[in-house]
């Protein structure tokens, strides 16, 4: 079977025409490549392909951009996201990340098909690498697949690769609920053929096609995805010519909800992962600390909660999720902070009682940074954030190693002078790179000390699925079903795994609860996002301005300090939340963003495509 090439030659056409008479240089073998048959008769050659089309995962979900910028958790620090403005269109899609790219996506899918069909009847003897290889490329075009599908709604799905005897290589969208099952058939596949394998880490496993089943399931009995509730919350949804590609359009929709309540108990039921959910109480804060960074760095224990992930080798590679810390790290330590917290998710963090944290309160207002849920204190970098040592360069200026994100007064009280915070917009170290909204990422950076050099790589794995979300899976799917006594049994081990009281609220409350519960532990994840429009609660969650904090600090009366370190003896800190200028993103909400447009160069040439509506 001869495949299609994606690039002719322009110097092998040439030569074509010019020796048109005699095509037996068309026999010679190329010294620099494989070719095909030789890949599927060779079990390592097989294998490398397939490895291959793993690097469709690219950064994962430690992009330089975060994917939570396009949603009120974050601000991405060098640009505009035309998402957030509501201002893409076929022929300006905004930042599309790499992980949900048209092109590069179906480029990955073809190549998946291309190794299932030459897996059917391998050429190697080894049957059980083929059938283990042949499971991990199901997963992955199911993978690939979900993320076009839950980016775009129902996409053209392709399932064997293009020959140069296909008459027409255009195709039309399949329906939402056709690319649903779609996924679920190879995830299925997979899980048959990847049982009781055992693989190397990073690469497909039964529980990650399991899991992955969790999440396209539980997405497919959402909000957003029944068209009949979709169409009373969207007057865009409502006036779509072909709904079926964005939902189903009738069925049972308690069924869906079922078979998604199942999917993730499927994968608790293996008893193959989780991480300290066998608590009764909360542990202390340190420990629920702990217990959430332990999670985040795939380590000491913490590892157990991953179930899919992408892993980075400091020696071998140069992807751009091991950048993580070059690209995150406050601008005081030379890192670019590149996406920054909003004012907004950290108010979300609830205080340690389990409360809601409240401006209005004035012991809130004056310490807005004490007592609160110990996953901020893991995931945030805040004004006098005990952090990393500083740089030689900033060392003598900070030698407590805490994070400065606001103006201070040092000298005398009764003649002070201003001292800009190192890891301002100010900082005498960098200042070209400084966080718009007092606040840094935390989560994912390895805290050893003697990683300070930004030309160093991390090895901090991206976490593509972990158990944690089918958990989440699960107890959604249990409000939905009205099982609230199990969903909130579920709720409470994540939330006593990191020192957090039981959640006791019923109804709307609990749905509320269980909402901000999934958006702080699944922070930076790739979920909120998707999470949002799939509740169909984006237009008050996404149709606000990005707020952000100011700090300052003012000398007590009688005080006189040299080097500035946060002190509440010497100093009366002030909290100041403000809108984001506009000149620098002004954010709003359109209904047509429930689903991104798909791009005009693949609208002009595939005439069968129909344009998600809104644009």
């Amino acid at each position: 079977m001869k495949y299609i090439v994606k690039y002719l030659s322009s110097t092998l056409l040439l030569g074509a025409t010019l020796v048109a008479c005699n095509s037996d240089f068309l026999d010679t073998k190329p010294l620099d490549k494989v070719s095909g048959e030789a890949v599927w008769s060779d079990q390592n050659l097989a294998e490398a392909f397939c490895t291959d089309v793993y690097n469709g995962l690219r950064d994962g979900i430690l992009a330089q951009m975060n994917f939570d910028c396009q949603t009120d958790n974050a601000l991405y620090s060098f640009g505009k996201q035309d998402v957030n403005e509501a201002n893409v269109s076929p022929s300006n899609i905004g930042t599309v990340p790499p992980m949900t790219e048209w092109g590069a996506l179906y480029s990955r899918i073809r190549a998946a098909n291309i190794a299932i069909a030459n897996l059917a009847k391998p050429k190697f003897d080894n049957a059980t690498i083929a059938d283990r290889l042949k499971g991990e490329m199901y997963f992955i075009r199911g993978y690939y697949y979900n993320q076009l599908l839950r980016y775009y709604g129902g996409i053209p799905i392709i399932k064997s690769p293009y020959t140069l005897d296909n008459p027409d290589f255009t195709i039309a969208r399949n329906t939402y609920e056709e690319c649903v099952n779609a996924i679920v058939s190879d995830l299925d596949s997979a899980a048959i053929l990847l049982k009781g394998k055992t693989l190397a880490s990073g690469r497909a496993t039964q529980g990650a096609a399991l899991a992955l089943k969790s999440r396209v399931l539980l997405y497919a009995a959402s909000d957003l995805h029944d068209i009949p509730t979709a169409k009373t919350k969207s007057t865009v949804i409502a006036a779509a010519s072909n709904p079926e590609l964005l939902g189903y359009v009738s069925g049972d929709r308690v069924a869906r909800w079922t078979k998604a309540r199942d999917a993730a108990k499927a994968v608790i039921d293996m008893n193959l992962y989780g991480y300290k959910l066998n608590l009764t109480a909360p542990v202390p804060l340190a420990e629920g600390q702990q217990n959430y960074i332990n999670m985040y760095l795939s380590r000491n224990g913490g590892e157990a909660d991953g179930i899919f992930l992408k892993y980075y080798i400091r020696a071998s590679f140069d992807d751009g999720g091991s950048w993580f810390p070059r690209n995150n790290m406050p601008n005081g330590y030379h890192g670019w902070t590149s996406s920054e917290p909003t004012q907004k998710l950290v108010d979300s963090y609830e205080m340690m009682d389990g409360t809601k944290f409240d401006w209005k309160n004035p012991t809130h207002a004056a310490a807005p940074y004490e007592n609160r849920d110990p996953r901020f204190y893991a995931s945030i970098l805040y004004d006098g954030a005990q952090w990393k040592p500083r740089t030689p360069d900033g060392a003598g200026i900070d030698p407590a190693g805490q994070i400065q994100m606001g103006e201070y007064e040092v000298g005398s009280s009764s003649a002070p002078t201003k001292y800009s915070g190192l890891d301002t917009r100010n900082s005498s170290i960098e200042n070209w790179n400084g966080t718009w909204t007092g606040y840094g990422i935390r989560k994912f950076m390895d805290p050893d000390p003697t990683l300070l050099d930004m030309s160093i790589r991390q090895e901090v794995p991206s976490i593509q699925i972990r158990f944690t979300e089918v958990v989440f899976n699960y107890v959604e799917t249990l409000l939905a079903l009205g099982q609230e006594a199990d969903a909130k049994t579920w709720l409470n081990k994540i939330r006593y795994r990191v020192g957090m009281p039981a959640i006791t609220e019923t109804g709307a409350a609990l749905v509320t609860r269980y909402q901000n519960e999934r958006n702080i532990e699944m922070l930076f994840e790739e979920q909120r996002f998707y999470d949002v429009r799939r509740w169909m609660t984006a237009p008050v969650e996404f149709g606000k301005q990005a707020q952000i904090m100011i700090v300052s600090g003012k000398l007590k009366p009688g005080k006189t300090v040299t080097t500035y370190k946060y002190s509440k003896d010497n100093y009366n800190y002030t909290y100041s939340v403000q809108d984001l200028g506009t000149g620098k993103e002004n954010r709003k909400w359109a209904d047509k963003i429930y689903f991104l447009p798909i791009n005009r160069d693949e609208m002009n040439r595939n005439k069968k495509l129909i344009q998600n509506p809104g644009y």
